[in-house]
């Protein structure tokens, strides 16, 4: 299914994009430990510019970690299934990860609308705006949803003989 196909591309494209926040991440802080120790000048901005910055890296890359099979599974049973009961399993404990998927959306959109309409800004003396960092968590749930529906259709078809 060309759909299917598209989820996984979107997911490709995003975890590639937020990979570019990496080095950035590195260079702020480089920049902080040198502005602190070598001229005595601390920053107020790069701790929780960096802060932010893993957060949307670790929350829209997980849908992309999750499409290339990154994600920690209990190998120590699986591995000796066949590939048949691989699927069954994958199908049967879709369930409780769409089931977690779903509440992370429902709340974390609950959590990311309140924010936006308070335009909610940290507690620190910087006090930036911190509200898209709550928004990145139900666009997260989002992408991991379609990357599990994605995952379960595949997994549908394999046991009815369908191949991929």
């Amino acid at each position: 299914m060309a759909w299917l196909d598209r989820i996984d591309k979107i997911n490709e494209w995003i975890g590639k994009i937020v990979s570019f926040l990496v080095p950035i991440i590195i260079g702020i802080t480089v920049y902080e430990v040198v502005m602190r120790y070598v001229f005595n000048s601390p920053t107020r901005w790069v701790h929780e510019t960096s802060d932010h910055l893993f957060a949307f890296s670790f929350l829209l890359g997980g849908a992309y970690t999750f499409s290339q099979g990154g994600h920690v599974k209990v190998d120590v049973l699986y591995n000796h299934f066949s590939e048949r009961n691989k699927v069954i399993l994958d199908i049967c404990t879709s369930f409780f990860f769409f089931l977690f998927i779903g509440l992370l959306l429902w709340k974390g959109g609950e959590m990311a609308w309140e924010s936006v309409r308070l335009l909610e800004r940290s507690q620190t003396p910087w006090g930036p705006y911190v509200f898209q960092v709550y928004l990145a968590v139900p666009i997260a749930a989002l992408l991991m949803l379609l990357q599990g529906l994605a995952f379960l259709m595949r997994d549908v078809r394999k046991l009815k003989g369908g191949g991929k």
